[in-house]
């Protein structure tokens, strides 16, 4: 039997042609998000002090650092968990879940520290304090600052720790050593791999350069961004909810404007024909998409009665038949989503082809050459097979952001805020942009079409040859 040749035109069963058929043609279709209600945004950025707390991420202190802006909002956003975790072992509160709580912080400080690591391996000019700099003399103004001696070595050094993070405070308590020194240890597994480190307290036994961090990260000011309610009229009750839910936004929010700063990293990446750097970036950006949903599932931790009784003073509800005025209130996290599912825009350029005016298989033709390709890591093609698997895991993050979000809201505010079943009995006209998204085709019709095809083929090609072998045999 002959083998059979990988064509976009070889036969293949006909559900498997229709799906890929329909995703290319519709692949277009899936309209950008947007604001739902501009009073309510207005009233989240006002809550959450995000004018402020953007300028904070804006601020420049080191001009000749290329990706200050890039590392400076997830180095805030790890800086405010550390005051979470102290909000949250401070609770006075008989019935709130502090343990768990507090492994779930741990969890997600020791995430944000990899995302970080990730972000700063490279990194060149950030503003560094050399061990060396103060040749072994202990200023009395640096209480935090360490005396040690590198192995080898006759002279001693001074390790500059930050003194206005919260991190070292949180290792002098008893409350929170144990956490505190996991965290730290997490910071020094997770630097190896950087020219330097971040100078929290820990261990640093490779005696690297230690970034400025006050300077960077400016713990005072960010701490002084703290929540701003009014204790209720008739009662005068401070819900101790409140600091956790305005925290939990401002970390998420911080992780926004990361990614939104490594999305344009990454087209720049693109542009520039760097693939494997690209394909590097896109891999964060799935992480902290991933990185979201668990900042997210932080509102399963609070408790119930206060929650609700914290969302009615502050008018949380969702629009009429609606609960995308829930979701989409944060202006970065609907230009994040966006501007990942533009993405697919930048598989021609990958491929090296244009887009067919007339919808033909072009770019489907492209993807599948490469995918078969036998020098598809060599060369030119160094990178390209991998960023676009990438592009795919990134969709599949943003789907499961959406969907667990959906979840979150039935679980913590009851499924009366939530409609995760409308979509079954709504023309698709008038559905939430939330449920919308569940129904979208493939952002990249174009390589689920190839692979498609690819597998196809496989399967083909397999059969022939056991036909083969068995009319061999006979």
């Amino acid at each position: 039997m002959a083998t059979p040749k990988l064509s976009p035109v070889s036969p293949v069963r006909p559900e498997d042609k229709q799906r890929a058929s329909s995703s290319s043609s519709s692949g277009a279709a899936a309209a950008p998000l947007r604001v739902q209600d501009d009073t309510a945004v207005e009233e989240y950025e006002r809550y959450l002090r995000l004018p402020e707390l953007a300028r904070l991420w804006k601020d420049r202190c080191c001009p000749e650092w290329a990706d200050e802006g890039l590392v400076k909002p997830a180095l805030q956003a790890l800086e405010i968990t550390f005051r979470f975790i102290s909000v949250a072992l401070s609770d006075p509160r008989g019935y709130a879940s502090r343990r768990e709580l507090a492994r779930r912080l741990e969890a997600l400080a020791a995430r944000e520290v990899e995302l970080v690591a990730a972000l700063c391996e490279g990194e060149q000019c950030p503003p560094l304090a050399e061990l060396s700099a103060s040749k072994g003399v202990l200023p009395r103004e640096r209480s935090a600052s360490e005396v040690w001696k590198i192995p080898g070595s006759a002279a001693a050094v001074v390790c500059q720790v930050s003194e206005a993070s919260l991190l070292p405070r949180l290792a002098a308590w008893d409350k929170s050593e144990t956490v505190a020194a996991r965290i730290k240890y997490a910071i020094e597994s997770q630097m190896q791999g950087c020219v330097f480190t971040l100078g929290l307290g820990e261990p640093n036994l490779a005696g690297k350069p230690v970034l400025e961090y006050d300077r960077v990260v400016r713990p005072h000011e960010l701490h002084a961004l703290k929540a701003k309610i009014a204790p209720e009229p008739k009662t005068g009750y401070r819900n101790k909810e409140n600091e956790a839910l305005f925290t939990i936004h401002q970390i998420l929010e911080s992780w926004l404007c990361a990614a939104s700063q490594l999305l344009t990293r990454l087209n720049n990446r693109i542009e520039a024909r760097n693939w494997e750097a690209a394909a590097s970036d896109c891999w964060i950006l799935e992480r902290v998409w991933k990185l979201l949903a668990d900042v997210e599932d932080l509102h399963l931790l609070m408790d119930p009665d206060d929650f609700l009784r914290l969302k009615s003073q502050l008018a949380i509800r969702a629009a009429p038949g609606s609960d995308a005025s829930s979701c989409f209130r944060s202006r970065a996290l609907l230009h994040v989503a966006n501007a990942t599912r533009d993405l697919k825009k930048r598989v021609p350029c990958v491929l090296g082809v244009e887009v067919d005016p007339n919808g033909g298989p072009r770019v489907q033709e492209a993807a599948m050459r490469l995918f078969h390709s036998r020098r598809r890591g060599e060369g030119e093609e160094a990178g390209k097979v991998e960023l676009l698997q990438v592009f795919q895991a990134v969709e599949a993050a943003v789907r499961r952001f959406f969907f667990a979000y959906r979840q979150l809201v039935a679980a913590v505010m009851g499924t009366a805020e939530s409609s995760t079943n409308r979509a079954l009995f709504s023309p698709a006209e008038e559905m939430d942009p939330l449920a919308q998204m569940f129904l979208e085709p493939p952002y990249f019709p174009s390589l689920d079409a190839a692979k498609t095809f690819l597998a196809d083929y496989w399967v083909r090609r397999m059969a022939g040859d056991g036909d083969s072998a068995s009319s061999r045999r006979s």
